[in-house]
């Protein structure tokens, strides 16, 4: 190893990631699941986009963010799994500051993304729900994509300052992130300055997306609610809260495992290093395999046409 991995620098040309450290020699079989995760991704993703482009009756507001949401799925499962699987497969561990700078982005930006598109998917349901009549008129061609482009100014905006704050630090321990991804607060460590700022731009962050995005969240499903419990019968209720699982769903695969992650990072001083990376590694690629799965067999249109597809193709 070079000695610019622990000899004083300012800016690094490239920092090693170690991948999952003290588990190299299962590499080959830890690669087999990450691989199958990302294919699932890939190919699911891309069937929503075909399947919502070709079939005309899909093109609501809902299966628009669908789209929106496959989209960051793909993107975020392609920003992390190619260069994993090289450290897997290649022993590639180098990867260039500006490239490990662009991951951090993408890595912090589309999961931005996919919370504020299921706000408004959440919003979508509220008003299907809550105000049927008038949701053709509400959410039209236009509000969406309104939408879609305020999504995604707000979360690529605000996650602009984090790789600028860590191309500004100096780093002069080394340049090994002991972590499979260039993950924000594993880069800023490195740094041999004062990272409060960066620390506390974070906690912002947080409370202003995340937070804010679970907040409108609560509050749509909260009036869903009491909708759906005014229903005059059993059936009717049961039925329109169906509708709303998906979606729920969804939530649950992107907050859940974020949560546990970011808890386990924090508050997980005892826990093995291995399994901290392991565990926020998978979470990341949770989102983008098991929307497609949770779409294909709870949304009713898309599970018809892909069994007429594969019936067809049948006979």
């Amino acid at each position: 190893m070079s000695d610019s991995n622990t000899t004083d620098f300012t800016n690094p040309s490239t920092f090693i990631l170690l991948g999952i450290p003290g588990l190299e020699a299962a590499y080959t079989w830890i690669s087999i699941p990450f691989c199958a995760m990302y294919a699932i991704a890939v190919l699911g993703n891309f069937t929503i986009l075909f399947i919502v482009k070709r079939v005309t009756s899909l093109h609501e507001p809902m299966f628009y963010f669908l789209c929106m949401l496959a989209i960051t799925d793909l993107v975020t499962s392609t920003a992390t799994l190619p260069k994993l699987l090289s450290i897997f497969w290649f022993n590639s561990r180098e990867i260039s500051f500006t490239a490990c700078l662009t991951q951090m982005y993408f890595i912090l930006s589309f999961p931005g993304m996919e919370s504020g598109i299921l706000v408004a998917m959440a919003f979508d349901r509220y008003v299907a729900i809550c105000d049927p009549l008038r949701h053709s008129t509400i959410l039209t061609n236009s509000v969406v994509a309104k939408i879609g482009l305020a999504v995604v100014l707000r979360s690529g905006i605000l996650t602009l300052p984090y790789p600028f704050l860590a191309r500004r630090w100096p780093y002069c321990r080394t340049n090994i992130i002991p972590d499979s991804y260039c993950w924000h607060i594993a880069v800023v460590k490195l740094a041999c300055g004062d990272i409060s700022i960066s620390s506390y731009y974070g906690l912002f962050v947080l409370f202003s997306v995340t937070g804010m995005d679970v907040f409108f969240i609560t509050v749509s499903y909260t009036e869903i609610l009491r909708a759906i419990f005014r229903l005059p019968t059993k059936d009717a209720r049961l039925k329109t809260f169906g509708t709303c699982i998906s979606h729920l769903s969804a939530i649950s695969a992107l907050y859940i495992p974020d949560m546990f992650a970011s808890l386990a990072y924090r508050f997980g001083h005892n826990v093995p290093q291995h399994f901290l990376v392991l565990f926020a590694s998978v979470s990341l690629l949770v989102p983008p395999v098991l929307h497609p799965i949770i779409y294909g067999v709870r949304t009713k249109q898309i599970r018809g046409r892909l069994l007429h597809f594969f019936t067809h193709r049948e006979s």
